[in-house]
């Protein structure tokens, strides 16, 4: 800038910032205007534009307490208005500098953990026992992985190291540190570094202190760089050794010389982790290499040990679990890590990798720059890719046969990292070369025994395969079936519901930290699974459509794996629906599976409850008949093993009945008659079983057949006396006057009255009505029925209102009069001085005195005019009987001299009755 430019720059900005840089401006311009200022002493001036120079480490200046407020904002929202991302963003931002190698990156990330450790929730939900949020524990993983990455710097010098595991150690002592598993549960045995060997190997796991998110950043800090094996590896394309034949288990080379990495797997990931973290993409990926060979090299010596151990011990079941920490759903992320590694490889040219001066520049050992310029593809087979190495690395996680964890957190966190894996796996279109890794890894799972989560035998409490299965058995069906449907028929088990499962072996066998054994298993994400289950079972079902062999294998599978009704149920109508697509001709062998496995959920549900049970029944009707008229008869032959009664009359045989089944099924008269057989036949056992429920029904269903009609009238004649209710044998009664049958009609009418008890006060009762009717049913008999009924009544109803309505109607008509089966009568009324009448008439009288005297007993002065109203009919009944008016007379003075106490009511019925 020239001398106004720079004049201008000043004075603006001066402007600008005028509050924050208004004092410096001024003691600068004291200093520049005094003679002998230090200022003046030196010539020229600082270039802020200029940047650090070459040799210097970047370190940009970091505004703390604009981190700590951020944190701080955004912690107090709880997840809510975008915080969450917005400290994601932070995480990343951190991951950025130590990619540039920026100092400040550990900085900025003791900032964030200081304000996280200071979050007032954390005591909160210890103090209450409450989990915290799903979203909230991620970030706390992501904290504890970017500590672990920090701890991890190959070139980070050791009082940084000192002081970061002081701080860690810190951390990590203070009571709400959030636990490593999520939960304040039992947690596995410090599995980060070498086992624990000697006295404390099989230390009770609720005796250990607690892993909090931090505990494998301060293990990592044991960790170094030095080892001269790990120093080749990392640093060079072309470290082999061909002249080395050591086949140990622990060699530093396979058989064809090149490089090994054996160390617990998680660590050596979090090695790749921070390569690439702190911008070593290279030497990252050489890592990787050698660890995924060492993964394969140990799958292939797996396999032949598991074949050696079934020749020599054959009738053994072997079920170790080879891992408890399984590597999908790691806190670390192993597989995640390697499979994200290659695929960024394969994304990256070579020569894009950013350069910076080269890894072991730094380390001052084992040079070999000559050979930076190589592809790192050196270590694959032919035809091998950093892509087929991805994905044959996240197959190899997927299938490991690992224990489930404990704790809800830890169990979402296993399904989560696994659909994540395989969501990343399927946005890869599968070539031939991919197509034989699937095949390769779909045999060694079959195969490997114990070590393979599709072993023959697993341990009851390894993490199920099903979500897995299902990816496999989608991606290798167009090109090996019968592998595919293998795995997915193995995956299909779920020994944790099984007693039978055997229990198996939970140490290693060589040293193995033991896990407490026989704990009953809380599977949170039981429910998930079982779904999960039914997906795969599902998706074997639909591609099974039109293969009889196969379809009856998955049905097999599906009836000895699935427990639960709800998701068999799914499956049936799942076969259903796959089976009567409307473009083609039903699959007759998919609706058979579709019936089967509705025949098997009414079996479960039969004596359980279940919401859905009626919509079950009616669907496996709707089923039955699509299948055929065999299917219907035999459904109601064995109806007993499916169906309560009520279901087998009321909507099963009813259903089968309509006309509507019959016209769906084109039936002719031949086979109409043989399933209204069956259904009169499963009519009439269900109304000896359960008469209350299912007599009326079975009357509907016999009405075409004389004699099963009448067996089912004389079955509920039989149950009427004992198991039936007034409102059934009423219900019945009405029936078969509608029917026809008014004899029968009042015979079941006269049993109903001998169940029922009207009192005094329910004046209201639904079953005024059926009284009402049953009465004027008998009169219409004749007068013989009517002097019958009568004595019921009198004892069954002390309702006097209703008594008073019976006795007005009777007396209104001549008994008979109607006419019926074409009697006589001779049209004279009943006298109301003789019986029948006389005693309705006396009961009558009695029921309105004692209602009278019990209202009395508790009346309030705003029921006095409701009560003199009440007074008045029953006047109207008194004067009935030849002597009424006298009795009335006395009722009245009765009242006046016993309740004399209540003046305004005895005026009130002085008034009105003299």
């Amino acid at each position: 800038m020239n001398r106004d430019q720079l004049q201008k720059f000043v004075q603006y900005l001066i402007t600008v910032h005028h509050t924050e840089v208004l004092p410096t401006a001024q003691k600068l311009a004291d200093e520049i205007l005094s003679q002998n200022s230090e200022i003046n002493q030196v010539h020229g001036a600082p270039d802020p534009t200029a940047g650090a120079s070459i040799d210097d480490e970047n370190c940009w200046h970091l505004d703390e307490e604009q981190v700590q407020e951020q944190v701080k904002l955004f912690l107090s929202q709880g997840g809510y208005h975008g915080s969450g991302k917005q400290l994601n963003l932070l995480f990343a931002k951190v991951r950025e500098m130590l990619k540039m190698r920026d100092s400040n990156g550990a900085r900025m990330l003791t900032l964030i953990t200081e304000q996280f450790m200071a979050d007032p929730r954390l005591s909160l939900w210890r103090q209450q026992g409450t989990a915290m949020t799903d979203k909230y524990r991620q970030l706390w993983d992501e904290l504890g992985a970017l500590w672990m990455c920090i701890v991890l710097n190959p070139h980070c010098k050791l009082e940084q190291k000192a002081s970061w595991l002081k701080q860690l150690k810190k951390w990590n002592g203070v009571d709400v540190c959030p636990w490593e598993d999520g939960n304040h549960g039992s947690e596995l045995p410090n599995l980060t570094n070498a086992l624990p060997q000697g006295a404390n190997a099989n230390q009770d796991s609720s005796n250990r202190p607690h892993r909090t998110v931090f505990t494998r950043a301060i293990e990592a800090c044991d960790l170094h760089w030095q080892d001269s094996h790990l120093q080749h590896i990392i640093s060079s394309d072309l470290y082999t050794n061909y002249c080395y034949h050591d086949d140990a288990e622990n060699s530093l080379f396979d058989s064809r010389g090149w490089p090994l990495w054996h160390e617990h797997v998680p660590t050596a990931c979090a090695r790749v982790d921070a390569l690439r973290s702190h911008g070593y993409p290279r030497e990252a990926l050489r890592l990787a290499i050698a660890i995924v060979n060492t993964l394969r090299r140990q799958q292939q010596k797996q396999l032949e040990m598991f074949r050696t151990q079934k020749k020599e011990l054959p009738h053994k079941s072997i079920t170790s679990i080879t891992n408890l920490e399984g590597w999908v759903g790691h806190p670390l992320d192993p597989v995640g890590t390697l499979f994200s590694s290659l695929m960024e490889a394969c994304r990256t040219d070579d020569e894009s990798f950013p350069v910076f001066s080269d890894f072991t520049e730094n380390m001052g050992q084992c040079k070999s720059l000559e050979y930076q310029h190589l592809p790192a593809h050196k270590f694959l087979e032919e035809g091998e890719s950093y892509l087929t190495l991805a994905v044959e690395v996240a197959l190899i996680g997927l299938g490991q046969q690992r224990i489930m964890p404990d704790g809800l957190y830890t169990q979402e966190k296993v399904c989560r990292n696994e659909e994540q894996l395989i969501s990343k796996l399927q946005e890869i279109e599968l070539d031939d070369t991919l197509v034989k890794i699937f095949r390769k890894q779909a045999v060694f799972l079959l195969e490997a025994g114990p070590y393979s989560g599709l072993g023959e035998i697993i341990h009851r409490e390894s993490v199920p395969m099903h979500t897995f299965a299902k990816y496999l058995f989608t991606s290798l069906l167009p090109h090996d079936a019968e592998l595919a449907y293998k795995i997915a028929l193995r995956a299909m088990r779920l020994l944790v519901l099984e007693s039978t499962a055997p229990a198996g072996d939970l140490t290693r066998p060589h040293h193995m930290a033991s896990v407490v054994p026989n704990r009953y298993p809380r599977w949170f994400t039981l429910s998930h699974i079982e779904s999960q289950q039914c997906e795969l079972a599902s998706t074997m079902l639909t591609a099974a459509k039109g293969d009889v062999r196969r379809l009856e294998t998955v049905l097999e599978s599906i009836q000895k794996n699935i427990h639960s009704s709800s998701h068999i149920f799914k499956l049936a109508q799942d076969a259903f629906k796959i089976a009567t697509l409307m473009d083609s001709l039903p699959d007759i062998t998919l609706l058979k599976v579709s019936l089967e496995l509705g025949l098997q959920v009414m079996r479960m549900t039969l004596s359980t409850l279940n919401w859905r049970r009626r919509e079950m029944v009616r669907w496996l009707v709707t089923c039955a008949t699509e299948v055929g008229v065999y299917a219907l008869d035999s459904i109601m032959q064995s109806w007993f093993t499916l169906f309560t009664p009520t279901e087998a009359t009321s909507i099963v045989a009813t259903t089968v009945m309509s006309n509507s089944t019959i016209v769906r099924l084109h039936l002719d008269c031949h086979q109409q008659e043989k399933l209204a057989s069956s259904a009169r036949t499963l009519a009439l056992q269900c109304a000896m079983k359960d008469p209350q429920n299912c007599a009326l029904s079975a009357l509907t269903l016999c009405e075409k057949d004389h004699i099963a009609f009448e067996t089912a009238y004389q079955i509920v004649l039989d149950a009427a006396t004992t198991g039936m209710s007034y409102t059934q044998l009423f219900t019945i009664a009405r029936y078969m006057e509608h029917r026809g049958y008014p004899m029968r009609a009042y015979k079941l009418a006269t049993l109903a009255m001998t169940h029922l008890n009207l009192s005094y006060n329910q004046d209201t009762h639904p079953a005024i009505n059926d009284v009402l009717w049953a009465c004027a049913l008998s009169h219409s008999l004749g007068k013989n029925e009517l002097a019958a009924i009568i004595p019921l009544v009198v004892k069954s109803v002390k309702c006097a209102t209703v008594l008073s309505d019976i006795l007005r109607r009777c007396t209104l008509t001549t008994p008979g009069m109607v006419g019926l089966h074409g009697r006589r009568n001779s049209g004279k009324l009943m006298s109301l001085d003789k019986a029948p009448l006389r005693q309705l008439l006396d009961a009558t009288i009695g029921a309105y005195i004692n209602t009278t005297h019990s209202r009395l007993t508790h009346i309030s002065p705003r029921h006095y005019s409701e009560f003199i109203e009440f007074l008045s009919k029953a006047r109207e009944t008194f004067l009935m009987a030849h002597d009424g008016h006298i009795q009335f007379t006395q009722f009245i003075d009765n009242l006046k001299q016993i309740y004399k106490g209540k003046k305004k009511l005895m005026m009130l019925v002085r008034e009105r009755f003299g």
